[in-house]
Order: C-alpha cells, then sequence, then structure tokens
C-alpha cells in the first residue's frame, strides 16, 4: 500500500484522478503503475517486463540521496521513484531523471 507521496501531483492524480501535476501524456502509464505499486509489498513485486524496475544511487537530479529508492520507467527520462518500508510504498515520487 502506498503510505506517502514526495509528489503532490502525482498524490492528487492517484487519489481524485487530476492529471494537473503531471504530464497528460503520462497518465495511462502513471495510473498502471500506481495501481500496481499500491498493492506491491516489495520492490521486487514492481520488477513486470518493460517496466525497468532499478535501483538508485547517490543523489537525484534535484540533489537529494536517493539510497534505498527504487525507480521504475514511465517514458523516456521520466521515472516514477520510491521506497518500502516494510510492505509499504513510501516517498513516491515523479520526475524526469537524466
Amino acid at each position: 500500500m502506498i503510505k506517502s507521496f514526495r509528489h503532490k501531483g502525482v498524490q492528487a492524480f492517484f487519489e481524485t484522478g487530476s492529471r494537473a501535476g503531471i504530464q497528460p501524456a503520462h497518465a495511462g502509464r502513471l495510473q498502471i503503475l500506481l495501481t500496481a505499486l499500491n498493492v506491491a509489498q516489495s520492490p521486487e513485486d514492481m520488477n513486470a517486463p518493460g517496466w525497468k524496475l532499478h535501483k538508485l544511487s547517490g543523489k537525484n537530479p534535484k540533489g537529494q540521496r536517493v539510497q534505498d529508492h527504487w525507480a521504475v520507467t514511465i517514458n523516456g527520462s521520466w521515472r516514477l521513484i520510491f521506497m518500502f518500508e516494510g510492505q509499504h510504498a513510501t516517498l513516491v515520487d515523479y520526475m524526469d531523471y537524466h
């Protein structure tokens, strides 16, 4: 279950369907990924073909440390980023990663 969001636009999209804070072209893929993340109990549950699950290291483009964070591909360089605390996804973020 998703317990917390870092990106307010993705949170609003997940909770209400509002596309105001996301790239409209990403809505379909984000819906699929967020639905899967909400039922996932570990990062490995997000390892579906084409999602390109990978563990992050170092710092993200915003300069935040990303130790223990995971990412899946939305489109191009856009990623859905998250970490797990126990069986819950936390700090769910959305960004152009490169």
